[in-house]
């Protein structure tokens, strides 16, 4: 969308068309953006926990960390694992950094033209539709099935089910499993959230309302969450805390809630970070500076003055932030080790091998799960509006 159009009708007039000037010269403007995208598929393929798991596939870097954790003391290849694990990403963004942080991938800074479009012919019309179509029900798939799967009272070598029933939705709601680890994610979520919003208010004032040396250093850092992979987080939380490590006095007794509540925050804060850095970059600092010409104290003016005004934002941020964390997957597949202590994720997980009803069961709790984050995401979107993908940016 920022490229200038102008450089592919200057392409066009000297002759250069079609597939070759994508190949010369508009695919060398984007490769900056798209090998940044797809350093995030790989490195969230890379790590990804959840799905293989749920398949009994064993054989990836993810599930071997997982299934080694209750052999940390007297086994190396755990820490081995996630080392490897941490540079291959770490490698795919310094590659990324090297290839295409040169200046000659830079557009020239001139103003842009206005950008002529063209109607496609017929065939490729539909091309690209079928295409796109395509992607979309791949994309869909897994939530079509799981819906079926949870409205299924009798499904076995068909396409469809042979009966369909909602006794597992409300069976979701009733379970014990269920209702204690729906408890659970609530209190994590809630206080990560809490926890979110006050250190990403004052980390958003140092490097928007402050000339302090460092600053940028601090934003970079509680971004970094969004680039290090959840799963080696998650390690690294679970080996301080085992007992005679460190930090074993996070975990009270055997309640994980403190280490999952800090766990959950770290990997959402920058949501609430970009938020509230995007609302004060909107309000005028004037406003703060009249409040505090008339007497009004710097704490007092952040409460009565600043916060007010960027509710909206803050609003926007903490939804994702506790829509993300009650759904966390690495962090709770790990850090969650008794039934009593199971968020959503971990408790569906468990369902999933359990005899009866279980995956059903399951399906269930999953289609509440996508209802409850999809209505958060709308939430979000609605407040801030085309703002919302800020959010998402590194």
């Amino acid at each position: 969308a920022n490229l200038d159009p102008a450089m592919e009708e200057a392409a066009e007039n000297l002759g250069c068309h079609g597939f070759r000037r994508l190949r010369r010269i508009t695919l060398p403007l984007i490769a900056p953006g798209l090998f940044a995208g797809c350093t995030i598929i790989f490195i969230w393929a890379f790590t990804e926990l959840g799905v293989p798991l749920m398949f009994d596939y064993s054989r990836v870097t993810s599930v071997q960390i997982f299934g080694l954790l209750k052999d940390l003391s007297g086994n190396p290849l755990p820490y081995a694992l996630v080392v490897v694990m941490l540079v291959a990403s770490v490698l795919i963004y310094l590659t990324g950094k090297a290839l295409f942080g040169r200046a000659d991938f830079a557009s020239s800074g001139r103003a842009s033209t206005g950008r002529t479009l063209t109607e496609p012919t017929r065939v490729v019309g539909w091309s690209c539709t079928a295409a796109f179509a395509g992607v979309i029900f791949l994309a869909i798939l897994p939530h079509l099935g799981v819906v079926l799967t949870s409205v299924a009272s009798d499904w076995y070598g068909t396409l469809l089910p042979g009966g369909y029933t909602m006794d597992h939705f409300q069976e979701a709601l009733g379970h014990p499993l269920t209702v204690s680890s729906i408890g659970n994610s609530l209190r994590y979520a809630s206080f990560s959230t809490l926890f979110d919003i006050a250190l990403g208010v004052a980390i958003a004032w140092v490097v928007v309302r402050t000339r302090i040396p460092g600053r940028q250093i601090l934003d970079a850092m509680s971004m970094l969450p969004l680039a290090v992979p959840g799963l080696v987080l998650a390690f690294g939380y679970f080996s301080m805390t085992r007992e005679k490590q460190p930090f074993d006095f996070l975990i009270l007794g055997e309640d994980p809630v403190i280490i999952l509540v800090i766990a959950y925050a770290v990997r959402r804060l920058p949501y609430v970070v970009r938020s509230a850095a995007a609302g004060y970059q909107q309000t005028s600092v004037s406003l703060e500076e009249a409040a505090q010409n008339l007497g009004c104290p710097p704490f007092k003016t952040l409460i009565k003055i600043t916060l007010p005004l960027i509710a909206a934002n803050l609003i926007a941020g903490s939804l994702l932030a506790f829509s993300f964390a009650m759904l966390e997957v690495s962090d709770s597949l790990i850090l969650a080790e008794q039934g009593r202590h199971f968020p959503i994720t971990k408790a569906i997980y468990s369902l999933v091998s359990a005899l009866g009803h279980g995956p059903e069961i399951a399906a269930a709790l999953g289609v509440w799960a996508m209802v409850f984050l999809a209505t958060t995401i709308v939430g979000a979107g609605l407040i801030l509006g085309q703002k919302l993908g800020a959010l998402f940016r590194v």
